[in-house]
């Protein structure tokens, strides 16, 4: 019988969920799991989400306002871009797929630093892209003079994903300005700032004020993380305006949905909340990483909702025993593990596992 996939897909991983933690409490007799895999804020809806929701719900049986006006004109309003130069889908991983797709064609170069965010590979395999990964630096960050050195005439683009998930580590703004300089202005360098909101460090830049004015620069941010939308996946994009449009018209048609879009707007209404509640996030990351640093005297200072272990081989018996303890983390084998910053609680539970299981 012949083929009806692509055969190059075989070898590809697929991106991997946080386990349910509904499921590891049923199996292990107890009344809750904890789930520290994903990077969620642990706080609930920002105030009015759930209300606009609701609303919205009430209008599910039309389609959304495939234009995303009113929230590409809040975005624009609120980071001093223009609308023209917004593009809107579902979450930032969508838009990177998106801008792959409005930049590239098959055999084209990707650059990205490994690891880095486990949708890069997959997003470049999709667009049968020639994908270059060059290995992190010995402090787990990008190394940004080999990505440098790995662009090559076939290279369309380069991901900077600041902070780094599943690294939380950082481009400093001298850095990343050098690394810019470099790239050639016919290549994308697309900086995923999906962590931005969590960032104390003052050298770490704001790519949209930084590189506003630069037309190879494509910045993205998302509404999953700080503003709590997780489960609704909003995602937006600033680019150069004939950037920003070729990714609007390869966009799945109507994929911010109605419900998304309401719950957006709501979300970015309420900036002092969501201030408040990643000021707690951050507060309690200072004192989990001095914490897991007196474990594994590795881990590198963190810049996102998430510390990194890099335990390496020690990755996937370390999650199973924080999951026989209750805790659901983020192992990736061979590497490290992505443990998220929860509430108080939550990561006195976690921190018990890892001493349990960690401390000699």
């Amino acid at each position: 019988m012949s083929r009806l996939t692509r055969a190059d897909l075989d070898a590809l991983p697929s991106y991997v969920p946080g386990r349910n933690p509904s499921d590891l409490a049923r199996e292990l007799g107890l009344p809750e799991a904890i789930k520290l895999a994903s990077n969620e804020v642990p706080y609930g809806p920002l105030p009015g989400v759930t209300e606009a929701i609701a609303t919205a719900a009430a209008q599910v049986h039309r389609y959304p306002d495939m234009g995303v006006v009113a929230l590409r004109d809040l975005i624009a309003e609120r980071y001093g871009v223009s609308p023209d130069r917004v593009a809107t889908g579902c979450g930032s991983v969508a838009l990177t797929e998106h801008l792959v797709k409005a930049a590239m064609l098959p055999r084209d170069g990707i650059v990205y630093a490994w690891r880095s965010f486990e949708a890069y590979p997959i997003i470049s395999a999709g667009a049968a892209a020639t994908s270059v990964r060059v290995p992190n630096t010995a402090e787990h960050g990008h190394d940004l003079d080999a990505m440098a050195a790995a662009i090559t005439d076939n290279t369309r683009v380069v991901l900077v994903c600041n902070p780094n998930n599943p690294t939380g580590t950082v481009v400093r703004r001298a850095a990343l300005e050098r690394f810019v300089d470099l790239v050639p202005a016919d290549v994308l360098v697309v900086i995923d700032e999906a962590y931005r909101e969590f960032v104390t460090d003052a050298e770490v830049p704001d790519a949209l004020a930084l590189f506003g004015d630069r037309p190879n620069v494509v910045v993205l941010r998302t509404l999953s993380k700080a503003w709590g939308l997780a489960g609704l996946r909003v995602g937006w994009l600033a680019a150069a305006p004939e950037v920003a449009d070729a990714v609007r018209k390869v966009v799945t048609p109507f994929s911010t949905n109605a419900v998304a879009q309401a719950a957006a707007i709501a979300a970015l209404g309420a900036p002092d909340e969501m201030r408040r509640r990643v000021d707690l996030v951050t507060s309690e990351r200072e004192r989990v990483h001095k914490a897991v640093l007196a474990l594994v005297p590795d881990v590198p200072e963190t810049q996102s909702n998430f510390v990194w272990l890099p335990l390496r081989d020690g990755a996937a018996p370390f999650a199973a025993a924080c999951e026989q303890r209750g805790v659901i983390v983020r192992a990736f084998a061979g590497d490290g593990v992505r443990v998220t910053i929860g509430t108080p609680e939550e990561n006195d539970a976690f921190l018990a596992a890892a001493e349990a299981t960690l401390k000699p």
